[in-house]
């Protein structure tokens, strides 16, 4: 693929993966996706020829990857496994205001969506949520309870984000940080 077609496909994931992250996999049509990308109609097809699902699953290995990053990051550069924690919260925190409270877990909105309809899907965020509790497992090393405790957290974090996004404020993600401290203390 020529450097044409490279950004092509990946302004098709972009698009796909503002309009999964801001409305869900419903608001990801191929229609929506063409307009927001500018893409001609025949590039979506010769790029994802498995259509909507393949695109979908790409967006949303894409964001997992982006996120999964960045909690590498915030990982090795925090001294404590709580500050690590705290630290995901506030950048997660700051990525949703500054997304007018529409961009929680990009994995979530599909989840919700497709679950019980969509097992490729399913799998497809299953893994990514996976690998993200596999970053807080990491960051645990050493304790009995990691396992146990990395999908806490990680379930902590996502509802305290689906209900920073309903109430359109910070707060539910300031008690989870307190309450993941006290829970690691």
């Amino acid at each position: 693929m020529g450097q044409k077609g490279a950004e092509t496909r990946d302004r098709l994931l972009a698009a796909t993966q503002e309009l999964v992250e801001t409305g869900g996999y419903f608001a990801a049509g191929l229609n929506q996706v063409i307009a927001t990308s500018g893409a001609p109609r025949g590039s979506l097809y010769f790029h994802f020829p498995g259509g909507k699902d393949q695109l979908v699953g790409e967006s949303v290995r894409r964001a997992g990857r982006g996120i999964g990053e960045e909690l590498e990051g915030l990982a090795d550069e925090s001294a404590s496994v709580a500050e690590f924690v705290t630290e995901v919260l506030r950048h997660l925190g700051e990525r949703l205001a500054e997304s007018g409270w529409r961009k929680g877990c990009p994995v979530a909105t599909v989840v919700l969506d497709v679950a019980a309809t969509n097992d490729p899907l399913r799998e497809t965020c299953s893994e990514i949520y996976a690998s993200w509790e596999a970053v807080l497992r990491a960051r645990l090393a050493g304790r009995a309870d990691a396992d146990d405790l990395a999908a806490t957290i990680l379930a902590l974090i996502e509802g305290a984000l689906l209900l920073a996004r309903a109430h359109r404020s910070r707060e539910p993600l300031d008690r989870a940080a307190r309450q993941i401290g006290a829970l690691l203390s």
